[in-house]
């Protein structure tokens, strides 16, 4: 790997399981951050750029298949891994030094829980947002593999069968460039929330697109104090609410459209 450290034994048994579209830029800073572990999966969704070029560089396993969806597409990248313990990572996501120590702390104890959820600082033009319901984010990241799995196809989540734990170790995350970029995630992710909902035969109606988005606003600038972020907390309680009433409002439209 591209860590200056050739011996391998000097490694940590873990796996690290990352799945990728397009992320030469990001890429490189979340995969120096996990330069200890021997194991790193990397599952690409037919990049464009050179982003797999990359990951061979630092010499992860790398594995190019058609986008399931990222519950399952995670999930095929775990398969792969070679150790029980796992990280799953995005390439927007670098670990801090704390989140290292301890995640090496609890793989080597005897007695410790099955999964860990780690908070996460997000960053957004330069600062870490710590209003608006951006903190502390908690999700689970570090798990054994062999006691859970992930669920929906969306907006994955790892389910465990035993026990959860609380890590302290934070997590750096990098999602967005800029209100641009905000924007069409927004759109994005609202598409394919409504269109996994309209599979699972969810209802909606014109109230609760509405009323939904409303409360998601409130809820971030009001709520969660996002008004202390000042314009970037603005952007981010709207940003929260157009999700919402769009995802809504989509799946009225399927539902009226695409019977």
């Amino acid at each position: 790997m591209e860590d200056n450290d050739p011996d391998m034994n000097n490694k940590v048994p873990l796996s690290v399981a990352i799945i990728t579209k397009n992320e030469q830029v990001r890429l490189p800073d979340c995969l120096r951050s996990v330069s200890f572990v021997d194991d790193i999966v990397i599952v690409d969704s037919e990049s464009t750029d050179d982003t797999v070029n990359i990951a061979k560089q630092f010499g992860c396993r790398v594995f190019v298949e058609d986008w399931k969806g990222d519950g399952p597409q995670k999930n095929s990248a775990i398969a792969k891994t070679k150790n029980e313990w796992v990280l799953v990572l995005d390439a927007d996501e670098r670990l801090t030094c704390e989140a290292k120590e301890e995640i090496m702390a609890i793989i080597s104890s005897e007695t410790n829980a099955d999964a860990y959820s780690f908070p996460r600082k997000s960053i957004f033009h330069g600062k870490w947002i710590k209003h608006g319901g951006w903190w502390p984010d908690r999700v689970v990241r570090l798990f054994k593999k062999s006691k859970g799995r992930y669920h929906s196809i969306t907006h994955g989540q790892w389910i465990t069968t035993g026990k959860q734990g609380l890590a302290k170790g934070s997590l750096e995350h990098y999602s967005f460039v800029d209100y641009s970029d905000m924007i069409k995630r927004l759109n994005n992710y609202s598409s394919f929330r409504a269109n996994e909902m309209f599979n699972e035969k969810a209802a909606s109606s014109y109230f609760k697109a509405a009323s939904h988005g409303l409360f998601m606003f409130f809820n971030s600038f009001v709520l969660k104090r996002g008004f202390l972020e000042g314009l970037d907390g603005l952007v981010i309680a709207l940003t929260t609410a157009g999700v919402s009433f769009f995802k809504y409002a989509k799946l009225v439209e399927n539902h009226k459209y695409n019977k």
